[in-house]
């Protein structure tokens, strides 16, 4: 990188500054925004890395490179903005783009660094992750140099298959019980006492000898150990758990501990997806018609931000719906539409013209903007009369003409299976049951079914990958065909048991 020009032309240093003075204007609150012009290769490479480039080595993120410059050849995508979650705040430009969309990413840069800075599930990310990121790709290199580049990248593999085997919402709540007095008031050791038999004083010592009773005591311990469960509560993340208590080398702890956090770090864009880019969105086309663009600009403008917002067939456009809610809220809140009396009102024609002029709009939007995730966001503002408007249905594929087709528009069923799909991240949410299954060692999990089955053959991956990081057989319950199954692999082939 450090051979890479990415300065600025000095045009675009201009509208840089003068887009940050707009966003100021707008009360957006945002770290230091650094901007570097990149052509497409480089900008392709930077990508493949997520953003970081001093990343460590991995074929992975060839293969992402290779997809994307493929992607890019033949006309079927480019990267318009690239901006990281950091403090200052890199954002990435591509050199060959016109004025427009250079000016159209700046502004859609600047609502993003507003989002990463100042919405609650970004408050515990670590703001110099640029810095993280390089400091793991230097510590990965040393492995490789010193146990050799196929051990390391095969541990690796294994590693980045379960980095979605975390809980995502663990900064915020605390599961566990910290290791203080009242653990240790709950000790065996400190509440078994070994059976005595009844003897006078001077007697004690012949029979009960204290030898005696602490090998007893020893043994009581060893029985309540081995029926104790293990986790005490089902752990929901599971590389903790795998970090806490696998075999490991230190060099494997160490690479499956930087693979957790780096997790963690990604987990909140995950979680906001829809909301940030509908922030980012919102910013970028209030700032570009009202600030920025010219007569000449605004047709090119129209022209690119419609082909942001376009609805893909058997895609979720997060631009677009997250853009609209925020302008729904937006205009709710301006003419008083919310609350019980709203809520109450069944008269359509007086619904239709209601506006009591509140102005309140856009202070909601800030607030919304600061505290809600993309579930609790769909949740609470994604109305039926939205529905309509915007003809969200769900659809799914029918067998008999091999093609997709609408199920419902049935307003209750399109939002839970929006909210289906965003739970958890959109990824399944399982947790170690027993560490200790059957009393040997083995791993058993469970999957939280939520309407949604597993992919059966990536489950049987997972777990292979799980059985050589935890070195004995792993069991997974899950749920197929409204059947409760337990997936298990013991190192030499993949087994599949109906529980009755």
């Amino acid at each position: 990188m450090n051979q890479i020009q990415t300065h600025l032309t000095p045009e675009l240093a201009e509208w840089a500054k003068q887009i940050k003075a707009y966003a100021l204007d707008c009360e957006l609150d945002f770290f230091e925004v650094i901007f570097e012009l990149l052509d497409y290769e480089e900008l392709n490479m930077v990508a493949a890395y997520g953003g970081f480039p001093t990343r460590y080595p991995h074929w992975n993120f060839g293969m992402q490179f290779q997809e994307l410059q493929k992607g890019y050849v033949y006309g079927l995508q480019k990267i318009y903005e690239l901006v990281i979650n950091n403090d200052p705040c890199y954002a990435y430009l591509m050199r060959c783009n016109h004025l427009v969309d250079q000016q159209l990413v700046m502004a859609h840069v600047y609502g993003h660094a507003d989002f990463f800075k100042n919405n609650y599930w970004f408050s515990k990310t670590n703001r110099k992750m640029m810095d993280e990121f390089a400091n793991h790709g230097v510590r990965i290199r040393r492995y490789i140099e010193r146990y050799g580049l196929k051990p390391v990248e095969d541990f690796l593999d294994c590693c980045l298959s379960l980095e979605n085997l975390i809980d995502i919402h663990s900064p915020f709540i605390v599961r566990r019980r910290s290791g203080g007095e009242d653990a240790q008031d709950e000790s065996p050791a400190d509440q078994v006492q070994a059976p005595r038999l009844k003897s006078k004083s001077y007697m004690d010592s012949y029979i009960n000898p204290p030898s005696y009773l602490e090998a007893e005591k020893e043994r009581i311990i060893s029985e309540i150990e081995g029926k104790r469960k293990f986790p005490e509560s089902p752990e929901k993340d599971v590389l903790l758990f795998l970090i806490e208590n696998a075999k490991f080398e230190r060099w494997q702890r160490d690479i499956l501990s930087m693979i957790r956090e780096e997790a963690y770090y990604f987990a909140p864009q995950a979680m906001t997806k829809i909301m940030n880019e509908g922030w980012a969105s919102y910013w970028h086309s209030t700032m570009m018609t009202e600030k920025i663009c010219t007569a000449a600009d605004i047709v090119d403008y129209a022209d690119h931000h419609s082909k942001t917002m376009g609805m893909q067939p058997g895609k979720l456009n997060p631009y677009k719906v997250g853009l609209e809610l925020f302008r729904d809220i937006e205009e709710r809140w301006d003419k008083g539409q919310f609350g019980p009396e709203w809520e109450e009102c069944d008269d359509v024609v007086k619904k239709t013209s209601w506006d009591k002029k509140l102005g309140l709009g856009r202070k909601k939007i800030f607030e919304v903007r600061g505290i809600y995730n993309d579930v609790t966001f769909i949740d609470e503002f994604l109305t039926e009369d939205f529905a309509k408007r915007n003809n969200l249905f769900t659809y799914a594929f029918n067998k008999q003409t091999r093609d997709y087709v609408i199920e419902s528009r049935e307003f209750e069923q399109v939002k839970q299976k929006l909210l289906f799909g965003l739970t958890n991240a959109g990824q399944p949410s399982i947790a170690v049951d027993n560490g200790n299954y059957k009393n040997r060692g083995e791993l058993y999990l469970r999957h939280e079914f939520q309407g949604i089955p597993l992919d059966i053959n990536s489950a049987k991956d997972t777990i292979g990958n799980l059985f050589k990081i935890w070195g004995r057989p792993v069991h997974l319950e899950t749920v197929t065909d409204k059947r409760k199954k337990i997936l298990s692999f013991s190192g030499s082939r993949h087994e599949e048991k109906v529980l009755r």
